[in-house]
């Protein structure tokens, strides 16, 4: 496919000649529900852009229990710890919101980006960029209410898909938010009596965006947009 048919900013961003040290090992891949793209500790052999669909980034802790670090959708990729110069990560990365994208093998990426030093810069703003998405996670999970955490998390999966509609269950919140299925529950419910989401089982539409972000206080706005710049710088 043309770059500039391309939707992933990530790939879009790169220079003709950057592209075309990765197109030739590239190919196209349906991202389907719950697929594992890394798993914690195991050699990363690929990384993926997605053009749709999105990707949670989830960290685990001694126990089970689990937390979403971050997502990944058009905006990005997987595989940063390759891009730091490691081969695995301590989190895993499945897709959360089927779609497609673009697998590239790491064995391919390595030599491009010590040929090309534009090309490991390119990438590199997108790695720190991601890691300004995680830290503002942190941030907020340690400070704000579970409906607050809860909008800005639907916002930001909103911010990376087309339409309005979500296709999660409240279990799958849970673990993304790191916290219970109750509290996910009651906080869906206190959304939709403010008009702001319609939710129904294993679905969620967002009604009011604007609404949504004034509820968040903060814990969504300038930092959030500010990341969706960097990725498609």
């Amino acid at each position: 496919m043309p770059q500039s048919l391309l939707r992933n900013h990530v790939l879009k961003a790169l220079s003709p000649e950057d592209f075309a040290l990765l197109q030739p090992s590239m190919h196209r891949v349906e991202l389907g529900l719950k697929v594992r793209l890394e798993s914690s500790y195991q050699p990363i052999e690929n990384v993926y852009f997605p053009e749709s669909g999105i990707a949670s980034v989830v960290a685990t802790m001694t126990g089970g229990r689990q937390s979403e670090v971050g997502i990944v959708g058009y905006d990005g990729m997987t595989g940063v710890a390759v891009l730091l110069g490691q081969d695995r990560s301590p989190n895993e990365t499945y897709i959360q919101v089927a779609g497609n994208g673009w697998l590239l093998p790491v064995e391919s990426l390595r030599p491009a980006i010590e040929e090309s030093r534009p090309l490991r810069e390119s990438l590199l703003r997108y790695a720190h960029a991601f890691l300004v998405q995680s830290s503002r996670t942190a941030l907020v999970n340690g400070h704000s209410k579970i409906e607050e955490r809860l909008a800005r998390w639907l916002l930001m999966v909103d911010d990376r898909m087309e339409g309005n509609r979500i296709d999660l269950t409240h279990e799958f919140l849970a673990t993304m938010l790191g916290a219970r299925r109750p509290g996910v529950t009651i906080a869906l419910q206190m959304l939709e009596y403010r008009g702001l989401i319609h939710a129904k089982r294993g679905e969620i539409t967002i009604v009011d965006r604007p609404g949504m972000i004034k509820l968040t206080h903060g814990a969504y706005g300038e930092e959030e947009q500010r990341y969706f710049g960097l990725a498609s710088v």
